[in-house]
Order: structure tokens, then C-alpha cells, then sequence
């Protein structure tokens, strides 16, 4: 287990050394891991780090909000709404691997633009270990290491927890003094929700998976999942009143875990599933059912794509 201390006074002084008398942009998306990246370089190089959020329109209900409060510290903090540009460029894509790259070379290209328009060299991602280890082990890629492109405009991109477990960087966050709702924050992966959607992502199935995600994440909290989501699989049969409707499936995923690398499926109780499904057919007259995930990792993964 690292020492987080001694941690946080040896990333900061690899930044400054890395970055030198340059200017950073953050890949800031109000999770734990580019939190604690932003928090460790922006006390390394101050006013010089330039934290920019990428709006995706993939992001979980309230994220935009939450992210100018929490980081409105930061003066120089960048919101782009990059919605339409994401999925103009998702459409059509249903293949798992290639929907991972168009995201994480769309996600670079904001980045370099929003780099060129502060006059930074450098990036700094939030990426950890098991997002490395996943990637060079060809399991999937994660937008900020497999799914990056060849070719980057950057001066050199800046990992501080590029070798830490989740568990470790809550720790870090911890001792950053960082507000329980980033330390503690369930994870959330980097594509977005188009990693909880099967197949091809389109506005529709995004607001179907946002509203799931917010209903399963609620109901789910007295649990303390280590991760707890709405999955999009397809269309099936259902009844609405007295019609017949031909509408989503919703896959509930709640599992228990230490770092990600495995993961157990939670027994959840009868009377939550019942709230959940519920919730979420109710909120959504496109979804005809929800069905519950009890697979493990493994052999499943815990997103689905």
C-alpha cells in the first residue's frame, strides 16, 4: 500500500520537474483519478494548470454541475460542451474496441485544442494501473491509454497515478484533503455511458442509460457497492397500459470489489430490485424491462463493452 504522504510530496515534485516552467491542460472528469491527478498538479505548477472538462454528452445525470462547483477553486477551469461532435462521431460505430478508440481520439483532439488555446505543452491524465494492465493486456482499451491515436500534440503527457490501484489513489485523496463526494465517488469509466450501451450509441439510448445509472446508483447506496449501474442491451416485448410495446432492456450491474481487477456480483435483496425495475420503467416509456447482472468478473467484465 503506498504512503500517502510521501506520494503526494514525490508527484509534485515530478510535475514541476516534468513540466518545468510550461504550461499543463487536466483531463478533469470529476471522478477520483483525474481529480487527485489535477489536485497533486495543481499544487505542483498553480495558475499553469489549465483543467479542462469535456462535456461528452456521456457523462452521468448532474456531472457538468457538480464538476464547475467542486472545481470552481480553479480559476482557469474549461468546460467544453463537445456533445454533438462525440456523437456525430459515434454513429454507426457498434463494435466495442473501435466505439473505445473514436472516443479516446475525439477526446484528444478537444484537449489539443484546448491545449493550442492556452499556450500548454503538456497533458496530465488520471489514468491508474489496472486501466494500463487492462489495456496492454488487450482486455479493452481505455480511452486515455489504448484508445489514444499514434500521433499527439503534446510536449508529453503526465501520469502522477499511473501506478495505483483505486483503493490507493482514494487514499491519496483522502490525505489531499479532497471532499468525500470525489474520494469516495463511485467509479465511473472514461468512455462514458457509451461503454453501457450495447451496440450503437445514439442521443435516445444515452438518456435511457443516464436516468438508469442515476435510479440504481440511488437505490443501490446503502449497499456500498464498489460499482452499481444501468446497462442498455437492446429492444424486447413489453406492455404499457393496455399497449404493446417493443421498448429497452436495462441491465442492473452491482458488484463488490477491491481494485477492479475482479469483481463479485452483489445479492442484492428482492424488495431493491423491485424498486429499481420500478423506477426505471416507470421514468421511461421506451423501457419494456430490466433484468439483473449476476456474473462476476470473471469472465465478465464489470462494463459491458
Amino acid at each position: 500500500m503506498v504512503d500517502p504522504e510521501s506520494f503526494i510530496d514525490e508527484k509534485v515534485e515530478e510535475i514541476r520537474e516534468e513540466v518545468g516552467d510550461g504550461k499543463a491542460v487536466i483531463a478533469l472528469s470529476g471522478g477520483v483519478d483525474s481529480s487527485v491527478a489535477a489536485a497533486l498538479a495543481y499544487e505542483a505548477i498553480g495558475d499553469r494548470l489549465v483543467p479542462v472538462y469535456v462535456d461528452t454528452g456521456l457523462m452521468r445525470k448532474g456531472e457538468t454541475e457538480s464538476i464547475r462547483e467542486t472545481f470552481s477553486y480553479m480559476h482557469s477551469l474549461t468546460v467544453v460542451d463537445a456533445e454533438e461532435r462525440f456523437l456525430a462521431e459515434l454513429a454507426g460505430v457498434t463494435d466495442p474496441e473501435e466505439k473505445r478508440h473514436v472516443i479516446g481520439e475525439q477526446f484528444i483532439r478537444e484537449f489539443e485544442r484546448e491545449a493550442r488555446a492556452a499556450d500548454a505543452d503538456y497533458l496530465v491524465q488520471g489514468t491508474i494501473y489496472p486501466d494500463r494492465i487492462e489495456s496492454e493486456g488487450n482486455i479493452k482499451s481505455h480511452h486515455n491509454v489504448g484508445g489514444l491515436p499514434e500521433a499527439v500534440d503534446f510536449e508529453g503527457i503526465v501520469e502522477p497515478v499511473r501506478d495505483l490501484y483505486k483503493d490507493e489513489v482514494r487514499e491519496v485523496a483522502r490525505a489531499l484533503d479532497l471532499e468525500a463526494v470525489i474520494s469516495e465517488r463511485m467509479p465511473f469509466p472514461g468512455p462514458g455511458l457509451a461503454v453501457r450501451i450495447v451496440g450503437e450509441v445514439t442521443k435516445e439510448k444515452v438518456e435511457v442509460a443516464r436516468d438508469a445509472c442515476h435510479v440504481v446508483e440511488e437505490e443501490t447506496a446503502e449497499h456500498e457497492p464498489w460499482q452499481a449501474f444501468g446497462a442498455v442491451l437492446g429492444k424486447a416485448t413489453g406492455v404499457k397500459g393496455d399497449n404493446r410495446v417493443h421498448g429497452w432492456v436495462v441491465a442492473v450491474r452491482s458488484v463488490e470489489s477491491r481494485d477492479g481487477m475482479t469483481a463479485r456480483a452483489q445479492e442484492l435483496d428482492w424488495d431493491t430490485l423491485q424498486r429499481i425495475q420500478s423506477r426505471i420503467t416507470g421514468m421511461n416509456d421506451n423501457v419494456s424491462r430490466v433484468v439483473y447482472d449476476v456474473t462476476h468478473k470473471p469472465p465478465a467484465t464489470i462494463e459491458y463493452e
